[in-house]
């Protein structure tokens, strides 16, 4: 009975690998512990790899930035088929070396995640300008190498680009948004929020251009009025939200017909805010 019993074991290795292991397990397990299985075995490593080949979606995220960057390198070095990748905040090493190679080989990718990540330059964004000809969402909050040059390049390969986080990207100015939102038309959500040197000038371009907006960041930026407000009031019906905190100069004037077409916006009524303050 033991003998019998000995030959009925199955490893979970000898399970077909990519009709089984990859497609029906191993996509349901989180990419540290994926990470953690390489290290068991020559044969796991090797089926890791084969997964990590195949997968669609990578995140760092999950991982955290204690990743070493030869082991970055190495995971995604046979994959050509991602289509969103996210190195998001893992500024402590990821640069133009470690990330080149992988937007290179790349070409099917919708979203890419490099916020946070202020130690890769320019050639990173023009890379996957070039690359990535189908991108539809870029995140670049706090990457402030981004500057006009790369974002024309974004903006002349990349026209169905559809939502664009450049919060934080203080080179940038009106040329450079308005140049974005003359090509990308397909704009759903931007944000270009703490940044002091966006004007009306821009705001109104993006309202002009981007009839399609959705969601639109301004947090902070200071030279903005209640002239490109009104302006987005009228060229944005599709518009569901819109920070306006820290503008100073955007008052209830501009912001009252947004507020009856049930626009979400982020600066409480002058009224609601009243009745707060008696209640402290």
């Amino acid at each position: 009975m033991d003998a019998e019993t000995e030959c009925c074991k199955c490893h979970l290795l000898d399970l077909p690998w990519e009709d089984v292991l990859v497609t029906h397990i191993f996509c349901y397990l989180p990419l540290r512990q994926l990470v953690r299985l390489q290290r068991v075995s020559k044969q796991f490593y090797a089926l890791i790899q084969v997964y990590l080949a195949n997968c669609r979606t990578f995140d760092l995220t999950q991982i955290g930035p204690s990743l070493p960057k030869e082991a970055f390198c190495n995971i995604l070095r046979d994959n050509k088929v991602l289509q969103n990748l996210s190195v998001q905040n893992c500024s402590d090493w990821v640069t133009d070396t470690e990330l080149l190679p992988v937007i290179g080989q790349n070409q099917h990718l919708l979203r890419v995640d490099m916020r946070g990540c202020d130690r890769l330059t320019r050639h990173s964004l023009v890379a996957v300008s070039l690359s990535c000809t189908h991108l539809q969402y870029l995140g670049l909050a706090h990457c402030e190498w981004v500057d006009s040059l790369s974002i024309r390049s974004l903006a002349d390969h990349c026209g169905g680009l559809r939502s664009i986080d450049l919060t934080a990207c203080r080179q940038l100015k009106d040329e450079a948004i308005c140049y974005l939102s003359k090509k990308c038309l397909k704009m759903r959500s931007l944000s270009v929020a703490v940044n002091a040197n966006i004007t009306d000038v821009s705001v109104e371009e993006v309202a002009k251009n981007c009839r399609e907006l959705e969601q639109l960041d301004l947090t902070g930026c200071l030279r903005v009025r209640n002239d490109s407000i009104r302006t987005v009031a009228e060229y944005c019906p599709k518009l569901q939200s819109l920070k306006v905190n820290h503008c100073h100069n955007v008052t209830e004037s501009s912001l009252d017909p947004l507020r009856k077409r049930n626009v979400e916006i982020d600066v409480e009524p002058p009224l609601q805010r009243a009745l707060v303050l008696l209640q402290v």
